[in-house]
Protein backbone atom coordinates (compact mmCIF):
# COMPACT_ATOMS: atom_id res chain seq x y z
CA UNK A 1 0.00 0.00 0.00
CA UNK A 2 2.98 2.30 0.86
CA UNK A 3 3.98 1.85 -2.79
CA UNK A 4 0.50 2.69 -4.13
CA UNK A 5 0.31 5.70 -1.51
CA UNK A 6 4.28 7.48 -3.54
CA UNK A 7 2.93 6.78 -6.57
CA UNK A 8 -0.69 8.88 -6.14
CA UNK A 9 1.47 11.38 -4.94
CA UNK A 10 3.95 11.48 -7.60
CA UNK A 11 0.82 11.94 -9.98
CA UNK A 12 -0.13 14.52 -7.72
CA UNK A 13 3.07 16.25 -7.86
CA UNK A 14 2.90 16.68 -11.37
CA UNK A 15 -0.70 18.61 -11.03
CA UNK A 16 1.30 20.99 -8.74
CA UNK A 17 2.32 24.86 -10.98
CA UNK A 18 3.35 27.99 -9.58
CA UNK A 19 3.13 29.11 -13.17
CA UNK A 20 0.58 32.09 -13.70
CA UNK A 21 -0.04 31.21 -17.13
CA UNK A 22 -0.78 27.47 -16.40
CA UNK A 23 -2.68 27.59 -12.67
CA UNK A 24 -6.54 26.72 -12.97
CA UNK A 25 -7.37 26.88 -9.57
CA UNK A 26 -6.24 28.16 -5.87
CA UNK A 27 -6.16 25.44 -3.15
CA UNK A 28 -5.16 25.56 1.26
CA UNK A 29 -3.23 22.05 1.70
CA UNK A 30 -3.60 22.54 5.32
CA UNK A 31 -7.19 23.17 4.62
CA UNK A 32 -8.58 20.54 1.84
CA UNK A 33 -5.89 17.61 3.72
CA UNK A 34 -8.30 17.82 6.38
CA UNK A 35 -11.62 16.78 4.20
CA UNK A 36 -12.36 13.33 6.03
CA UNK A 37 -15.93 12.91 4.30
CA UNK A 38 -14.05 12.72 1.12
CA UNK A 39 -12.61 9.64 2.00
CA UNK A 40 -13.32 8.34 5.25
CA UNK A 41 -9.55 7.88 5.89
CA UNK A 42 -6.82 9.59 8.35
CA UNK A 43 -7.58 13.01 10.07
CA UNK A 44 -5.15 14.75 7.49
CA UNK A 45 -3.77 13.19 4.08
CA UNK A 46 -2.65 14.63 1.20
CA UNK A 47 -3.96 12.30 -0.45
CA UNK A 48 -7.24 14.48 -0.86
CA UNK A 49 -5.47 17.05 -2.72
CA UNK A 50 -5.53 14.99 -5.47
CA UNK A 51 -9.17 14.21 -5.12
CA UNK A 52 -9.67 17.61 -5.48
CA UNK A 53 -8.12 17.87 -8.33
CA UNK A 54 -9.84 14.92 -9.99
CA UNK A 55 -13.18 16.77 -8.83
CA UNK A 56 -11.73 19.74 -10.80
CA UNK A 57 -10.43 17.94 -13.92
CA UNK A 58 -13.97 16.82 -14.47
CA UNK A 59 -15.72 20.18 -14.24
CA UNK A 60 -13.33 21.59 -16.64
CA UNK A 61 -13.90 18.58 -18.33
CA UNK A 62 -10.16 18.89 -19.48
CA UNK A 63 -6.86 16.36 -18.72
CA UNK A 64 -4.18 17.16 -16.57
CA UNK A 65 -5.32 20.37 -14.72
CA UNK A 66 -2.63 21.93 -12.61
CA UNK A 67 -3.45 23.55 -9.12
CA UNK A 68 -1.41 26.61 -7.29
CA UNK A 69 -1.10 25.19 -3.92
CA UNK A 70 -0.76 27.24 -0.87
CA UNK A 71 0.41 25.29 3.22
CA UNK A 72 1.16 26.67 6.13
CA UNK A 73 4.80 25.63 7.41
CA UNK A 74 3.10 23.98 10.54
CA UNK A 75 2.34 21.61 8.02
CA UNK A 76 5.81 20.05 7.71
CA UNK A 77 5.52 19.16 11.56
CA UNK A 78 2.01 18.11 11.63
CA UNK A 79 1.59 14.85 13.23
CA UNK A 80 -1.75 14.39 11.67
CA UNK A 81 0.21 13.39 8.54
CA UNK A 82 3.04 10.23 7.79
CA UNK A 83 6.46 10.80 8.41
CA UNK A 84 6.41 10.41 4.22
CA UNK A 85 3.73 12.79 4.11
CA UNK A 86 5.65 15.86 5.79
CA UNK A 87 8.65 14.82 3.61
CA UNK A 88 6.89 15.14 0.78
CA UNK A 89 5.45 18.48 1.56
CA UNK A 90 9.24 19.76 1.93
CA UNK A 91 10.26 19.12 -0.98
CA UNK A 92 7.55 20.20 -2.93
CA UNK A 93 8.23 23.69 -1.38
CA UNK A 94 12.13 23.27 -1.60
CA UNK A 95 11.86 22.47 -5.82
CA UNK A 96 9.20 25.72 -6.05
CA UNK A 97 6.00 23.56 -6.73
CA UNK A 98 3.87 24.66 -3.75
CA UNK A 99 3.96 27.94 -1.41
CA UNK A 100 4.87 26.84 2.14
CA UNK A 101 4.65 29.99 4.25
CA UNK A 102 5.21 30.78 7.98
CA UNK A 103 1.72 32.46 8.11
CA UNK A 104 -0.67 32.45 5.03
CA UNK A 105 -3.10 35.07 6.11
CA UNK A 106 -4.62 36.22 3.02
CA UNK A 107 -2.14 34.94 0.73
CA UNK A 108 -4.66 32.73 -0.88
CA UNK A 109 -7.08 34.97 -1.49
CA UNK A 110 -4.89 37.22 -3.08
CA UNK A 111 -2.89 34.81 -5.56
CA UNK A 112 -6.82 34.48 -7.32
CA UNK A 113 -7.37 38.23 -6.99
CA UNK A 114 -3.62 39.06 -8.64
CA UNK A 115 -4.02 35.89 -10.97
CA UNK A 116 -8.37 35.81 -11.95
CA UNK A 117 -8.32 32.22 -10.66
CA UNK A 118 -11.18 30.53 -8.86
CA UNK A 119 -10.65 28.93 -5.41
CA UNK A 120 -11.15 25.51 -3.87
CA UNK A 121 -12.03 26.02 0.05
CA UNK A 122 -14.86 24.83 1.66
CA UNK A 123 -14.28 28.16 4.14
CA UNK A 124 -16.55 31.10 2.52
CA UNK A 125 -14.40 34.38 3.23
CA UNK A 126 -17.77 35.98 5.19
CA UNK A 127 -15.12 38.48 6.83
CA UNK A 128 -13.10 38.90 3.44
CA UNK A 129 -15.77 39.43 0.55
CA UNK A 130 -16.23 43.32 1.43
CA UNK A 131 -12.49 43.66 0.38
CA UNK A 132 -12.39 40.68 -2.56
CA UNK A 133 -15.80 41.46 -4.33
CA UNK A 134 -15.15 38.66 -6.64
CA UNK A 135 -15.73 36.12 -4.26
CA UNK A 136 -19.33 36.35 -4.76
CA UNK A 137 -19.11 35.81 -8.83
CA UNK A 138 -20.68 32.39 -9.59
CA UNK A 139 -17.49 29.74 -9.72
CA UNK A 140 -14.94 31.46 -8.31
CA UNK A 141 -15.18 30.21 -4.69
CA UNK A 142 -16.06 26.15 -5.16
CA UNK A 143 -15.90 23.28 -2.54
CA UNK A 144 -14.92 19.94 -2.71
CA UNK A 145 -17.54 17.39 -1.66
CA UNK A 146 -18.60 14.05 -1.85
CA UNK A 147 -21.46 13.27 -4.74
CA UNK A 148 -23.54 10.45 -6.11
CA UNK A 149 -20.89 10.26 -8.94
CA UNK A 150 -18.09 10.64 -7.01
CA UNK A 151 -16.49 14.10 -5.05
CA UNK A 152 -17.65 17.11 -7.11
CA UNK A 153 -17.27 20.92 -6.53
CA UNK A 154 -20.31 22.96 -5.41
CA UNK A 155 -20.70 27.23 -5.50
CA UNK A 156 -19.81 28.39 -1.50
CA UNK A 157 -21.18 31.83 -2.33
CA UNK A 158 -22.21 33.04 -5.91
CA UNK A 159 -23.86 29.83 -7.35
CA UNK A 160 -22.20 28.24 -10.55
CA UNK A 161 -20.60 24.69 -9.65
CA UNK A 162 -18.29 25.34 -12.85
CA UNK A 163 -14.98 26.78 -12.28
CA UNK A 164 -14.59 30.77 -13.65
CA UNK A 165 -11.57 32.51 -14.13
CA UNK A 166 -11.03 36.41 -14.60
CA UNK A 167 -8.73 38.61 -16.04
CA UNK A 168 -5.51 38.99 -13.50
CA UNK A 169 -6.08 42.41 -11.41
CA UNK A 170 -4.93 46.11 -12.58
CA UNK A 171 -2.18 45.00 -9.79
CA UNK A 172 -1.74 41.50 -10.88
CA UNK A 173 -1.14 42.78 -14.34
CA UNK A 174 1.69 44.68 -13.32
CA UNK A 175 3.30 42.43 -11.39
CA UNK A 176 3.78 39.75 -14.04
CA UNK A 177 5.26 42.24 -16.47
CA UNK A 178 8.51 42.29 -14.21
CA UNK A 179 10.83 39.65 -13.10
CA UNK A 180 11.43 39.70 -9.33
CA UNK A 181 14.85 38.96 -7.15
CA UNK A 182 14.86 37.48 -3.92
CA UNK A 183 18.01 38.66 -1.68
CA UNK A 184 17.81 34.89 -0.09
CA UNK A 185 20.11 32.87 -1.78
CA UNK A 186 18.41 30.01 -3.31
CA UNK A 187 14.95 31.45 -3.26
CA UNK A 188 12.91 28.25 -5.47
CA UNK A 189 10.33 31.05 -6.43
CA UNK A 190 12.51 34.43 -7.31
CA UNK A 191 15.52 32.81 -7.85
CA UNK A 192 18.26 32.81 -10.92
CA UNK A 193 15.91 30.32 -12.67
CA UNK A 194 12.44 31.87 -11.49
CA UNK A 195 10.63 28.58 -10.35
CA UNK A 196 12.69 26.29 -12.15
CA UNK A 197 10.76 26.99 -15.58
CA UNK A 198 10.76 30.30 -17.84
CA UNK A 199 7.71 32.61 -17.10
CA UNK A 200 6.76 30.41 -14.33
CA UNK A 201 7.07 32.88 -11.41
CA UNK A 202 4.54 32.84 -8.97
CA UNK A 203 3.19 36.91 -7.92
CA UNK A 204 4.88 38.23 -5.60
CA UNK A 205 3.18 38.82 -2.49
CA UNK A 206 2.34 42.73 -1.46
CA UNK A 207 3.55 44.32 2.11
CA UNK A 208 2.56 48.03 2.53
CA UNK A 209 2.54 47.84 -1.27
CA UNK A 210 5.85 46.47 -1.89
CA UNK A 211 6.31 43.44 -4.16
CA UNK A 212 7.57 41.06 -1.36
CA UNK A 213 8.87 36.96 -1.49
CA UNK A 214 6.16 35.44 0.48
CA UNK A 215 7.84 32.65 1.64
CA UNK A 216 11.25 34.53 3.14
CA UNK A 217 9.46 37.99 4.04
CA UNK A 218 12.00 40.25 2.47
CA UNK A 219 11.56 42.57 -0.18
CA UNK A 220 12.04 41.54 -3.78
CA UNK A 221 14.30 43.50 -6.57
CA UNK A 222 13.38 44.08 -9.92
CA UNK A 223 15.26 42.47 -11.68
CA UNK A 224 13.50 43.28 -15.26
CA UNK A 225 10.87 42.79 -18.14
CA UNK A 226 9.34 38.89 -17.86
CA UNK A 227 9.64 37.23 -21.09
CA UNK A 228 6.28 37.23 -23.23
CA UNK A 229 4.89 34.16 -22.91
CA UNK A 230 1.89 31.98 -25.18
CA UNK A 231 -0.18 29.16 -23.52
CA UNK A 232 -0.17 26.08 -25.78
CA UNK A 233 -2.75 22.80 -25.73
CA UNK A 234 -2.44 19.85 -27.29
CA UNK A 235 -5.51 18.33 -28.27
CA UNK A 236 -5.41 14.17 -29.42
CA UNK A 237 -8.68 13.31 -30.84
CA UNK A 238 -10.75 15.85 -29.52
CA UNK A 239 -9.34 15.96 -26.21
CA UNK A 240 -7.42 18.68 -24.78
CA UNK A 241 -4.71 16.29 -23.33
CA UNK A 242 -1.92 18.85 -21.93
CA UNK A 243 -1.27 22.57 -22.05
CA UNK A 244 1.68 24.48 -22.15
CA UNK A 245 3.68 27.76 -22.15
CA UNK A 246 6.13 28.74 -24.89
CA UNK A 247 8.23 31.86 -23.58
CA UNK A 248 10.39 34.28 -25.44
CA UNK A 249 13.22 32.78 -24.46
CA UNK A 250 12.38 28.99 -24.34
CA UNK A 251 11.47 27.24 -27.34
CA UNK A 252 9.56 24.09 -26.79
CA UNK A 253 9.74 20.85 -28.72
CA UNK A 254 6.21 18.93 -29.02
CA UNK A 255 6.49 15.17 -30.51
CA UNK A 256 6.16 11.46 -29.77
CA UNK A 257 8.70 11.83 -27.02
CA UNK A 258 11.16 14.46 -27.39
CA UNK A 259 13.68 14.14 -24.96
CA UNK A 260 12.72 17.87 -23.54
CA UNK A 261 9.64 19.09 -24.14
CA UNK A 262 5.56 18.18 -24.39
CA UNK A 263 5.81 14.11 -25.60
CA UNK A 264 2.43 12.67 -26.81
CA UNK A 265 2.94 8.94 -26.90
CA UNK A 266 0.86 8.09 -24.56
CA UNK A 267 -1.91 9.28 -26.15
CA UNK A 268 -1.11 8.42 -29.58
CA UNK A 269 -2.39 5.21 -31.63
CA UNK A 270 -0.41 2.74 -33.15
CA UNK A 271 -0.54 4.55 -36.26
CA UNK A 272 -0.47 8.00 -35.39
CA UNK A 273 3.13 6.97 -33.30
CA UNK A 274 4.45 5.07 -36.48
CA UNK A 275 3.86 9.15 -38.40
CA UNK A 276 4.97 11.48 -36.10
CA UNK A 277 8.32 11.56 -35.27
CA UNK A 278 10.49 12.21 -31.79
CA UNK A 279 10.93 15.82 -31.94
CA UNK A 280 7.81 16.59 -34.86
CA UNK A 281 7.41 20.55 -34.72
CA UNK A 282 9.04 23.31 -32.42
CA UNK A 283 7.30 26.77 -31.18
CA UNK A 284 9.31 29.61 -30.53
CA UNK A 285 8.40 33.30 -29.80
CA UNK A 286 9.79 35.98 -32.33
CA UNK A 287 9.30 39.71 -31.30
CA UNK A 288 5.34 39.79 -31.59
CA UNK A 289 5.29 36.21 -33.51
CA UNK A 290 4.51 32.74 -32.35
CA UNK A 291 6.43 30.72 -34.77
CA UNK A 292 6.72 26.66 -35.55
CA UNK A 293 8.86 25.16 -37.00
CA UNK A 294 8.66 21.82 -38.98
CA UNK A 295 11.55 19.38 -38.10
CA UNK A 296 9.58 15.94 -38.46
CA UNK A 297 10.29 13.35 -40.96
CA UNK A 298 6.89 13.51 -42.80
CA UNK A 299 6.03 17.21 -42.52
CA UNK A 300 3.03 18.96 -40.64
CA UNK A 301 -0.08 20.36 -41.17
CA UNK A 302 -1.40 24.05 -40.64
CA UNK A 303 -4.77 24.32 -40.77
CA UNK A 304 -5.65 28.32 -41.16
CA UNK A 305 -8.20 29.76 -38.87
CA UNK A 306 -8.78 25.65 -37.65
CA UNK A 307 -10.48 25.46 -40.98
CA UNK A 308 -11.86 21.67 -41.30
CA UNK A 309 -11.41 22.01 -45.12
CA UNK A 310 -8.43 19.87 -46.15
CA UNK A 311 -8.20 22.09 -49.19
CA UNK A 312 -6.84 24.88 -46.90
CA UNK A 313 -4.53 22.85 -45.18
CA UNK A 314 -0.92 23.70 -45.91
CA UNK A 315 1.63 21.22 -45.50
CA UNK A 316 4.84 22.41 -43.83
CA UNK A 317 8.19 20.65 -44.78
CA UNK A 318 11.06 21.55 -42.84
CA UNK A 319 9.56 25.24 -42.68
CA UNK A 320 8.88 27.56 -40.68
CA UNK A 321 5.65 29.94 -40.40
CA UNK A 322 4.20 32.77 -38.41
CA UNK A 323 0.89 31.30 -36.67
CA UNK A 324 -2.35 33.27 -37.02
CA UNK A 325 -4.49 33.78 -34.46
CA UNK A 326 -7.09 30.86 -34.57
CA UNK A 327 -4.10 28.81 -36.80
CA UNK A 328 -3.83 24.91 -35.69
CA UNK A 329 -1.02 22.81 -36.32
CA UNK A 330 -1.89 19.01 -37.20
CA UNK A 331 0.65 16.82 -36.48
CA UNK A 332 -1.67 13.63 -37.97
CA UNK A 333 -4.62 13.69 -37.90
CA UNK A 334 -6.91 14.20 -34.78
CA UNK A 335 -3.00 15.12 -33.27
CA UNK A 336 -3.17 19.13 -32.86
CA UNK A 337 -1.70 22.32 -31.59
CA UNK A 338 -2.89 25.61 -31.01
CA UNK A 339 -2.93 29.04 -28.55
CA UNK A 340 -5.40 27.20 -25.71
CA UNK A 341 -7.81 29.87 -26.38
CA UNK A 342 -8.73 28.03 -29.83
CA UNK A 343 -10.71 25.57 -27.90
CA UNK A 344 -13.20 26.96 -25.27
CA UNK A 345 -13.73 23.12 -23.65
CA UNK A 346 -11.27 20.28 -23.12
CA UNK A 347 -13.76 17.87 -24.27
CA UNK A 348 -13.24 15.05 -22.15
CA UNK A 349 -15.83 14.15 -19.36
CA UNK A 350 -13.99 11.84 -17.37
CA UNK A 351 -10.59 12.71 -17.16
CA UNK A 352 -7.79 10.89 -16.30
CA UNK A 353 -7.20 10.24 -12.53
CA UNK A 354 -4.53 11.41 -10.42
CA UNK A 355 -6.25 8.67 -7.60
CA UNK A 356 -5.88 5.93 -10.09
CA UNK A 357 -3.14 3.74 -7.83
CA UNK A 358 -4.66 5.11 -4.39
CA UNK A 359 -5.67 2.35 -2.41
CA UNK A 360 -9.62 1.54 -1.42
CA UNK A 361 -11.15 3.45 1.20
CA UNK A 362 -11.25 0.23 3.44
CA UNK A 363 -7.56 0.18 3.02
CA UNK A 364 -7.11 3.90 3.90
CA UNK A 365 -9.30 3.54 6.56
CA UNK A 366 -7.16 0.44 8.10
CA UNK A 367 -4.31 2.94 7.86
CA UNK A 368 -5.64 5.23 10.58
Amino acid sequence: MRFEISRVLDAIESRLCLDPALARAVVDLSEVSRFVDLDGGRPATLLRLGIAVDALGRQLEEENVPVYVIAPRALISDADLTSNERMVVRRWADDGRIEVLRDPGDRLLEVAELLGLPVLSRNRFDGARQRYGWLAQPGRLLAPVSGPGGPTLIARVGGGAQPSAGDPSPVGMKLLSRLWRCPEPGCSAYGAKPAGRAGGQPPPSLRTGAPTCPRHEQRLGDGGPRPRVEVMSARVGGVVRQRFVVAADQPIMVGRAPDRGVMLGQWLTDEARRWISRNHVRFELHGPDLVVQDVSTNGTGLRPGGSIDDDNRITLKSQARALGMGDVVELYPGVQVARSRTWTTGGVVNPSSVMAEAPTTTMRALDR
